[in-house]
C-alpha cells in the first residue's frame, strides 16, 4: 500500500483496543519508506532465520507498487514466490490483523535472470565492459600480474582490438607475451612468468563456468529498469543459488552491475521515487578479501550513485561484514535479532546499536538480542533526511508467496517474459580472437615468401638442375642445350594449361589449379 510518497514496513509501539484481536482499533506508530529518500540506500541485517528474507520481500513488493523497478539477487531461491499470490496462510494474517491491516493476497511482474543461463535470461557481460579492475579481482590477481592485465586493455585499445569473451583474453595475452620484448619498452615490463599465472587464472574461471557469463549479447539495463501495464515496477530476480559457489564471481558482477549504472545514467538529483533498487543479499561476498582499491570503489559507486537515482540495500547477517566508509551512507535500516554468542557476535551488536539514533524508552542493544522472529528494529529516513528514532517494529507481512515456486511454474513464467529470445542465443562477432588470428596467418605467409628461393617456381627448378650436377660444376654443352629445352617447353605448357584452366575453372582459381598440375606432372618428371 502506497500513500503520499511512503509505503509500509510494519507498526511500531502497538497496543490493542478495549476489544484486542476481536477487532478493537489498533494503535501504534507506521514504520514507512519515504520514496523520496530512498535513494540513500538501505541495510537489512539479523542472524539467520529471524526474517531478513521475508523484510526483503516486503520491502520489494512495496517499491513496485510504487512503480520502482526491483533487482534482487536470490540466494535460496525463495524470493521467486513474489511471482505467486500469497495463500493467507494463518500467521500472516493474524499478523496483518495485529498491525491493523486487512491480508490480501497479490502477485507482482517478476522477470527471471541466471548468470548461467538455467533459471532465467542470461546475463552476459564484454571483457572489455567489466575492465582490468574488476578482472583482476575476479581472478585474484596480484598487484604485478593486474599491472600486466592493464597493459592488455591498453594495448587492445592501442591497436583496435575488441574484447569481449575470454578466448579474446587469451589471444591477445598470447600475442603480448610472444612480442614482449618489442611492448616492454613502450608500456612497462612484460614477463612470460605474469603472463602464464593469469592465463591459468583464467583456466580456473572457465572450470567454473565463468565463460557464460563473459560475451555478447551483454545486458541492457534498460530492460532492469521496467514497469509493467499496470504501471507497477517489474521484480527482477538474480538466481544465485548455484552463483555462490562462486563468490568471487557473484562479487564482482554486482559490483560492475552498480558501476555500469554508474556510468551510463545521467544526473537526477532528488526524485519522487528512485529510478531503480538494487538488493544484494550476502553482502559480506562483496567485500571479504577485496583490495582496499575495489572497497573505495564500491564506496565511491554508493556514494555517488544516489543522484542517478538509485538506490542500493545490502542484505547480510552482521552489520560488520560492511565497511563502515560504506555503512556510513545507508540511511534506511532494519535490524533483526542478532545472537551474543562471541566476542564477535557482542561486538556486532554494540556495532549495530551504534548506527541507530537511540530510543530513550528502551535499550538499543538489548532489544537486538531479544527481538522475536517477525520483529525488527527499523529507522528510517523522514523529513529532510535525518534518521527517524529506532523503534521496535513489527514487520508487516508479504502478500505474495513465501517460499520457492516450482521448476515448472519458473519455466512458465521466462516462456511467457516479454524478454523471451532477446539474451538467450550467443553472439559471438570478430573480435580480437579473430583478428590476431588473421595477423598471425599474414605474418605466416609473409615469412614464408620471404624464405622462399629467388626467381619463383621456374627459376628455383632452374636451380635444381644446376644443383643436380653438385656444387661448383660446370655444365656440359649437351646439358645446358637439354636445360634450355626443357626450359622452353615447361614455360609454354605451363601458360597454355593454367591459361585453359583459368578459362573453364575462372580466374585465379583456375591458374592455381593449373600450376599445382604442372608441379605435379613436373615432380614426376623430375625423379626419373
Amino acid at each position: 500500500m502506497v500513500e503520499d510518497g511512503t509505503f509500509l514496513i510494519g507498526k511500531s509501539n502497538l497496543e490493542s483496543g478495549a476489544e484486542g484481536d476481536a477487532g478493537g482499533a489498533v494503535t501504534g506508530k507506521a514504520e514507512v519508506i519515504h520514496l523520496p529518500l530512498a535513494n540513500r540506500h538501505g541495510l537489512v541485517t539479523g542472524a539467520t532465520g529471524t526474517g531478513k528474507t521475508v523484510t526483503l520481500q516486503v520491502l520489494a513488493e512495496g517499491f513496485s507498487n510504487a512503480g520502482v523497478p526491483v533487482f534482487a539477487a536470490d540466494i535460496k531461491g525463495d524470493l521467486s514466490g513474489v511471482a505467486k499470490p500469497g495463500d493467507s496462510k494463518p500467521a500472516f494474517v493474524n499478523r496483518a490483523r495485529e498491525i491493523g491491516i486487512d491480508y490480501v493476497p497479490d502477485t507482482y511482474p517478476v522477470v527471471f535472470w541466471d548468470l548461467f543461463g538455467e533459471q532465467g535470461h542470461p546475463v552476459r557481460a564484454t571483457v572489455s565492459e567489466m575492465g582490468p579492475l574488476l578482472f583482476s579481482r575476479l581472478l585474484g590477481l596480484n598487484d604485478t600480474q593486474e599491472g600486466v592485465l592493464n597493459i592488455a586493455f591498453r594495448v587492445a585499445d592501442d591497436e583496435g582490438l575488441l574484447l569481449l569473451d575470454l578466448k579474446d583474453l587469451r589471444a591477445l595475452l598470447q600475442f603480448i607475451g610472444e612480442n614482449a620484448r618489442q611492448l616492454t619498452a613502450a608500456y612497462g615490463n612484460v614477463t612470460s612468468a605474469s603472463i602464464g599465472a593469469i592465463q591459468r587464472q583464467l583456466l580456473i574461471l572457465e572450470n567454473q563456468r565463468g565463460e557464460v557469463f563473459l560475451g555478447e549479447p551483454s545486458l541492457e539495463l534498460g530492460d532492469l529498469m521496467r514497469t509493467d501495464r499496470d504501471g507497477r515496477g517489474v521484480i527482477n530476480i538474480l538466481a544465485a543459488d548455484k552463483l555462490m559457489n562462486n563468490p568471487r564471481l557473484y562479487a564482482t558482477f554486482l559490483l560492475w552491475m552498480m558501476s555500469e549504472l554508474f556510468e551510463a545514467l545521467p544526473e537526477v538529483g532528488d526524485l519522487d521515487k528512485p529510478k531503480l533498487v538494487f538488493f544484494f543479499d550476502e553482502a559480506h561476498m562483496l567485500f571479504d578479501g577485496s583490495p582496499k582499491a575495489l572497497v573505495d570503489a564500491v564506496e565511491r559507486v554508493v556514494r555517488l550513485i544516489r543522484s542517478k537515482g538509485v538506490g542500493v540495500y545490502f542484505v547480510t547477517q552482521n552489520p560488520l561484514d560492511v565497511p563502515d566508509a560504506v555503512l556510513g551512507q545507508l540511511g534506511n535500516r532494519v535490524q533483526h535479532a542478532l545472537r551474543a554468542f562471541t566476542p564477535r557476535d557482542q561486538r556486532a551488536v554494540r556495532t549495530a546499536a551504534q548506527t541507530f539514533r537511540q530510543n530513550p524508552a528502551f535499550d538499543t542493544a538489548t532489544a537486538i538480542t531479544e527481538l522475536r522472529v517477525g520483529e525488527a528494529l527499523v529507522s528510517t529516513l523522514e523529513g529532510r533526511g535525518a534518521p527517524s528514532i529506532v523503534e521496535r517494529t513489527l514487520i508487516a507481512p508479504p502478500t505474495s508467496q513465501v517460499g520457492p515456486i516450482e521448476p515448472h511454474e519458473r519455466a512458465e513464467f521466462i516462456r511467457r517474459s516479454p524478454l523471451l529470445g532477446k539474451y538467450d542465443e550467443t553472439l559471438d562477432r570478430e573480435s580480437a580472437y579473430e583478428m590476431l588470428k588473421v595477423r598471425a596467418e599474414e605474418a605466416a605467409v609473409a615469412e614464408s615468401q620471404a624464405n622462399a628461393p629467388s626467381g619463383g617456381f621456374f627459376g628455383m627448378l632452374g636451380g635444381i638442375f644446376g644443383m643436380s650436377r653438385g656444387r661448383g660444376q660446370r655444365l656440359s654443352p649437351t646439358q645446358s642445350i637439354a636445360r634450355e629445352v626443357t626450359r622452353t617447353v615447361v614455360n609454354r605448357v605451363a601458360g597454355q594449361v593454367a591459361a585453359d584452366l583459368g578459362k573453364s575453372v575462372g580466374g585465379r582459381t583456375g591458374s592455381s589449379v593449373g600450376r599445382a598440375i604442372i608441379r605435379g606432372a613436373l615432380g614426376g618428371m623430375l625423379r626419373r
